[in-house]
């Protein structure tokens, strides 16, 4: 049986450039006989945190606790957990992630154990897996460019990716992607995605 790799996306607009980069990277990981889907956020129904740390009380060898929200982030969790691979796609917004990847992001403190009383810092459930994950963002300025100034959006997805137990092979940054309103990758890109998806 073939691995599973799961793409979720963070952009408002489907078929924008983090979108494409999810589909040629999933349709690379397909040619090599893994089972795919790809989620996007914008599509879930995912509320906003409200720190309450219910769920950072539970049993610590649990792969994580259990929010008191209702909504579709435990089906999504579930898919993580089982998952071989991911892939976190979000373009800059106001030098970060947007506002419903950051939300997403937040509820992941599920992976969390931190009980009261402690003063120190989260700790982490899972210390080690096998799962991989790519990162992906886009902006409109040159990609060197962007490393340099707006480092966060990559930074808080490799974040996301290693609370959920990921190791990040390869984070993956498009620049100049505003010169028409619906541009489209070129072959040089495309090739950059399939050449990430073989890391997974």
């Amino acid at each position: 049986m073939g691995k599973t790799i799961i793409g979720i996306v963070g952009s408002y607009r489907k078929g924008g450039i983090n979108d494409q980069v999810t589909d040629a990277i999933l349709k690379t990981v397909q040619q090599e006989g893994a089972q795919t889907e790809k989620i996007y956020l914008i599509d879930k129904h995912i509320e906003f945190c409200t720190n309450c740390r219910v769920c950072t009380q539970d049993d610590r060898r649990k792969i994580r606790g259990t929010c008191v929200l209702d909504d579709d982030m435990n089906e999504l969790l579930s898919k993580i957990d089982h998952a071989d691979g991911l892939i976190l796609a979000s373009p800059v917004n106001f030098y970060n992630v947007t506002a419903i990847t950051k939300r997403f992001i937040e509820r992941l403190i599920v992976y969390a154990y931190w009980p009261w009383g402690k003063r120190s810092i989260p700790q982490q459930r899972i210390k080690k897996t096998n799962k991989k994950a790519i990162i992906i963002t886009s902006s409109a300025c040159p990609a060197f460019v962007g490393r340099i100034l707006m480092p966060g959006t990559l930074k808080l997805l490799k974040s996301a990716a290693r609370i959920v137990g990921a190791r990040v092979v390869k984070s993956l940054y498009f620049g100049n992607v505003c010169s028409t309103p619906k541009q489209k990758l070129s072959e040089k890109q495309l090739q950059k995605a399939r050449s990430a998806a073989r890391l997974l």
